[in-house]
């Protein structure tokens, strides 16, 4: 049977099979007795292990924190490493996005392309290998995480019972491989406020597409608010109860490594706000240091390195108490130190005291591209693909890669494609992507077990 149709005859199995996983709306929320990260969440993880199971797989549960599947012998292990977990729907989708739908080749639902079509992907991989009767001289796990999206917990408790894997990958980001990945910062902008109320955001990691503010009747200038607003092309709504007035400002999600793609709905209601004269100390401080940046030019660590400038992102935002609180999710420069960056933000920050709190700092990753474990990767992608332009690369989005050692992240999507709105509205993936990436996988599992 030829490569193209060993996958190709699977094709309305793996259909059917992301649809299986892309019904469960895996968002992270509150834990119970046995379900860490949610019913749902663990709901889904039971799911993949029983399609493992009949792919072949033996599954192994770990505490509902993460689960894997495992073919083959030996001391040494080659981990596949995906996730189950999602960010938020959130609004704008065209169909349901716990359905998928395919239209025009492409199949929309949250999870496709992050990471549930990746994690069906390389189930199929495992099984097209099983079909030609491969033996695998190593064991290999299909790996699959239940809190990749909001801190990796899941991957943290897997190393704590299971240990480090000899080789492995992460079907998490792009092809034909990512051997840096830049450092992290989480922080938390908290300060008073007259606004009555504010909402917007669903995940510090996703650009804002939604902000409702609601203020006093006299406290701004609508008009001035409006203009400002109409000057920069965005959408909004202003209505007007009583004694308040409600400001609705639309804008574009996107992911928090690449705050450029979208419009954050957050950053421009500030903006608009200064402009229509309201004075309030949380809106004066988001102006001063934050404004309509996405580099932290305004608080001064708008850095670079050879591999990429540093981005800001404010994800989320709410009225608490007296003060209103914000998200802060930053992507360090791979060559850079991140408790540095928190230092300066932290002295930016000092004129208004107390404001801000820092509650992450992650590491940077990086892998020479002469490494075994790069080389046999990115030779993988070329066997299959014959693309030789395409190169590995390096990105601000993180990924379980930081988390276990010898793994980079490696597919699943591809260089050059359109946004698969990954975090977004109306997220996809291509059919022929998706098994493309089977056969990739193939290889690669091939190329890992031969190191």
């Amino acid at each position: 049977m030829s490569t193209k149709n060993r996958v190709k005859r699977y094709e309305q199995e793996i259909i059917k099979t992301l649809s299986e996983l892309v019904a469960f709306d895996s968002v992270k929320t509150l834990p119970t007795e046995d379900a860490p990260f949610g019913i749902v969440n663990k709901e889904c993880l039971h799911k993949a292990l029983e399609l493992c199971q009949k792919h072949g797989l033996t599954p192994h549960n770990l505490d509902n924190y993460i689960g894997y599947g495992e073919v083959g012998s030996g001391d040494e292990v080659i981990g596949v490493l995906g996730h189950l977990d999602i960010v938020p729907a959130g609004e704008g989708w065209d169909s349901d996005p716990f359905t998928l739908t395919e239209r025009d080749g492409k199949l929309f639902g949250r999870g496709t392309s992050d990471d549930k079509g990746a994690v069906v992907a390389s189930l199929f991989a495992l099984q097209v290998l099983q079909d030609e009767g491969y033996q695998f001289p190593k064991r290999v796990r299909l790996i699959m995480g239940c809190d990749e999206e909001s801190g990796s917990s899941c991957l943290k408790h897997y190393v704590e019972r299971e240990g480090h894997f000899q080789y492995g990958f992460t079907p998490d980001a792009l092809f034909p491989g990512v051997f840096g990945e830049k450092g992290s910062l989480g922080a938390i902008i908290s300060y008073d406020s007259s606004i009555i109320d504010i909402k917007g955001g669903v995940a510090p990691n996703v650009v804002c597409d939604h902000c409702i503010t609601m203020v006093e009747k006299n406290s701004l200038d609508v008009d001035r608010f409006q203009q400002a607003l109409i000057e920069k092309n965005i959408k909004f709504n202003i209505t007007k109860k009583e004694d308040i007035i409600i400001l609705d400002v639309q804008g574009v999600a996107a992911h928090a490594s690449t705050p450029e793609n979208g419009i954050n709905a957050i950053s421009f209601t500030m903006e608009a706000l200064h402009k229509a004269g309201f004075d309030d100390p949380f809106v004066n401080l988001y102006n001063k240091l934050i404004g309509l940046k996405n580099n932290g030019s305004l608080c001064g660590i708008n850095l670079s390195d050879q591999y990429g400038s540093l981005t800001l992102n404010i994800g989320v935002i709410k009225k608490e108490g007296s003060k209103i609180n914000a998200s802060v999710d930053i992507r360090v420069p791979i060559t850079l130190n991140s408790n540095d960056i928190a230092k300066k933000m932290s002295e930016a920050f000092s004129i208004y005291p107390d404001s801000l709190s820092i509650i992450r700092v992650g590491p940077s990753l990086f892998y020479p591209t002469d490494s075994p474990l790069v080389k046999s990767l990115v030779a993988a992608y070329r066997q299959v693909t014959h693309d030789y332009t395409s190169i590995p690369t390096t990105m601000g989005g993180g990924t379980y890669a930081k988390g276990i050692n010898n793994c980079i992240a490696f597919g699943g999507e591809f260089q050059n494609e359109e946004n698969c709105h990954m975090h977004d509205a109306n997220e996809f993936i291509k059919i022929e992507n998706l098994l493309l990436q089977v056969e990739i996988y193939v290889q690669a599992i091939k190329n890992l077990c031969q190191l």
